[in-house]
């Protein structure tokens, strides 16, 4: 039985962390942390969460340097559901010692640190954990995952993206002259569980934002290896991400290179559902899966694949479970699929 600690417990990502790793069959959850000033603090998840009513047992407590050093010791593995800051400045005590640590903030997933710079607005000052951290798409990068140190857990939308897109890509049949275009839609959860009013539910209408100009755009371009054009939107429902990505093929694809380019990447992914129809967020929301679907038009060589994911589960915390699986020798759904 792997000792898991969950630092950043009392937000949306974080309580989903506690569900799934409660009820996994091979983790004990020993202790779960808020920042040191968070007003959660000394209150339990079911006092934090209506969903988690059952669970009185888990009480967060405050985070602390002391606290940080001790979990390195103690815990096979610790999550962290932490603003990127905050990943970024305790991560070198965390990983200090035996624990391996699983980072769902963007803080270690660029490695170029001056983009990483552009993009989330400090600098990169921890070049060694940076050095050892292996991005967790869990379906791509399994064997580097199951040795590594330090996992920085993808993005939600890069998640969504890289899992429709790099099918593709690994088997050339991308037209590398012509962008990517990418338009993702995301639920309200995405922002996070602090009040603010252009994220309150009554104010969201579909909108876009951060339009050429997204943090998460060079992460999708830097593990699929091209340019890309990344618009995110935000919807007007609580869970999930739907992208719909247009791409250019290579001369003379046809709808049956796509078929078998997908179906040589996820045949044995049992996270992967391959559709025979294009998939709505309602197929996905609360589960751990990736729903696929894509469509070519042979005489213009153009293709449409449409992704969905829930962004709380598989574009973030199922993602990082599985991550975790893989770090302790497990199959990767293993807790995540009944």
């Amino acid at each position: 039985m792997k000792k898991v600690s969950v630092i950043g417990a009392s937000g949306y990502t974080g309580a989903q962390l506690v569900s799934l790793i409660h009820q996994h069959p091979d983790m004990e959850l020993v202790h779960t942390f808020v920042s040191e000033n968070s007003q959660d603090a000394g209150k339990s998840m079911a006092q934090l969460h209506g969903s988690l009513a059952h669970l009185h047992q888990y009480k967060v407590q405050p985070i602390n340097e002391l606290v940080l050093k001790e979990l390195s010791q103690t815990m096979d593995l610790v999550f962290l559901a932490t603003p990127h800051e905050a990943s970024h400045d305790w991560m070198p005590v965390l990983s200090s010692g035996n624990a391996r640590v699983l980072d769902l903030s963007g803080a270690f997933r660029i490695k170029e640190r001056d983009v990483f710079a552009n993009h989330y607005g400090f600098e990169h000052t921890a070049a060694a954990c940076l050095d050892q951290a292996v991005y967790g798409l869990a379906e791509w990068y399994s064997e580097a995952i199951a040795a590594a140190h330090i996992i920085a857990v993808p993005g939600c939308y890069p998640t969504a993206s890289l899992s429709a897109l790099k099918p593709l890509a690994d088997a050339s049949l991308l037209d590398t002259s012509v962008r990517p275009v990418i338009n993702a839609v995301s639920g309200v959860s995405g922002a996070g569980r602090k009040a603010s009013l252009t994220t309150s539910f009554y104010e969201v209408s579909l909108q876009a934002y951060g339009v050429l100009g997204h943090r998460h755009t060079p992460e999708i371009e830097a593990y699929l290896g091209t340019p890309v054009v990344f618009t995110p939107h935000l919807g007007n429902f609580k869970r999930g991400i739907l992208a719909t990505i247009t791409v250019k093929t290579a001369a003379g694809t046809q709808q049956s290179d796509l078929n078998a380019a997908f179906r040589q990447a996820y045949g044995n992914s049992p996270i992967v559902r391959l559709r025979e129809s294009f998939p709505k967020v309602d197929d996905v929301a609360h589960t751990p899966f990736v729903d696929l679907f894509w469509k070519l038009d042979e005489q213009s060589g153009y293709a449409v694949i449409a992704s969905a994911i829930d962004n709380v589960m598989k574009g973030a915390a199922s993602q990082a479970v599985q991550c975790a699986n893989l770090l302790c020798g497990l199959p990767s759904e293993k807790g995540l699929i009944l």
